[in-house]
């Protein structure tokens, strides 16, 4: 093969993928684990397929395990160079495999054949996420938005977004909305690494050196989990607790989930009957099976007024104000210029 591809390292690769369509040559099972977002997939060998080559060279040597690929994909070609003018009719592509080896170099040189550009991500997409995690690292200028349940943060989070202010939604990204009712009405949770991936891409939109609005979080949003060096930057960042009326939590929480299915919320109820306490699970259930859906709202959001209050007092972080949330819309350019000072 003639290397006539750039090879650039994951900062730049990223750069460019914002204008160039990148081509994820791993295995279907590789991609649908974690992939860069907003890349195609466009596998060089089916998982079953790349077992195989896998097998091939183990046994056999690099030789044999080329000679294989050779013979699985040959049939194939053109079917590649049609599906990549699909995703890049200009005939400019990024490609990546895992570590950035035969697999993305073999479609780079078919690619070029056939009149493409092709750049390579040096170290392949495990150089990506290296690159993603150390970023990580390299610290945030953050305000969390705290509040108990039902307060409405996700919604004030969303008027800042329209308002031109910096927001990162945790929850919209992990598609839960952290409590045990969480994920009703929500899309299937990504992969853990798929969630850091979209993570950083929302990260890497933002401008660092300005703050960045954030809700209040516990470690785990349903299955997916914060990478530490956020979740200990939101342990140490000054918090923005909005204070809302308990019945106007009740009233916001009940219009989110009382159209759903009574045997749903019931199942829910259940599964945290032992950390409620048994009697108050029991009062929730009963108040349910009577259609009272306002009133089982009302009694399970005591228990995550509780919760919230105990792990609020557990982290170290400086709470600025309590502050209503109209009193918030009005005044949070204020709010932000005062932390920032």
């Amino acid at each position: 093969m003639h290397n006539h591809y750039n090879k650039l390292n994951a900062e730049m690769f990223l750069k460019r993928a914002g204008s160039t369509p990148v081509l994820d040559v791993r295995s279907p099972q590789e991609y649908l684990h974690g992939h860069i977002p907003g890349a195609f997939s466009l596998p060089l060998f089916s998982d079953e397929e790349r077992a195989v080559v896998g097998t091939t060279y183990t046994h056999q040597g690099k030789d044999a395990a080329i000679q294989k690929g050779l013979e699985i994909v040959g049939p194939r070609l053109d079917l590649f160079i049609n599906t990549a003018l699909e995703a890049a009719p200009g005939k400019e592509v990024l490609v990546h495999c895992w570590r950035g080896g035969m697999r993305s170099e073999a479609m780079a040189w078919l690619l070029q054949f056939a009149g493409f550009k092709c750049s390579l991500l040096d170290g392949g997409y495990k150089a990506y996420r290296k690159y993603t995690r150390e970023m990580f690292e390299k610290g945030f200028r953050l305000i969390v938005l705290g509040g108990m349940t039902g307060s409405g943060k996700t919604a004030v989070l969303h008027r800042l977004r329209e308002q031109g202010e910096q927001v990162l939604d945790l929850e919209s990204l992990a598609h839960h909305k952290g409590s045990a009712f969480g994920a009703l009405g929500q899309e299937d949770q990504p992969t853990q690494e798929q969630f850091e991936n979209d993570l950083a891409a929302q990260w890497m939109s933002l401008d660092t050196e300005k703050t960045v609005w954030i809700e209040d979080e516990s470690r785990n949003i349903g299955k997916v989990i914060i990478p530490d060096a956020l979740f200990n930057e939101m342990g140490k960042s000054t918090v923005v607790f909005l204070e809302v009326p308990f019945e106007e939590r009740v009233k916001r929480l009940y219009e989110e989930y009382g159209g759903f299915e009574k045997p749903e919320l019931a199942a829910l109820i259940s599964k945290i009957s032992r950390r409620m306490g048994g009697d108050l699970a029991l009062s929730a259930l009963n108040a349910l099976d009577k259609r009272n859906i306002e009133e089982a709202v009302s009694i399970v959001l005591q228990y995550y007024d509780k919760t919230y209050l105990y792990d609020l007092s557990k982290k170290s972080k400086s709470l600025l104000v309590r502050v209503s949330y109209t009193e918030f819309l009005r005044g949070y350019t204020e709010i932000r210029g005062e932390i920032e000072r």
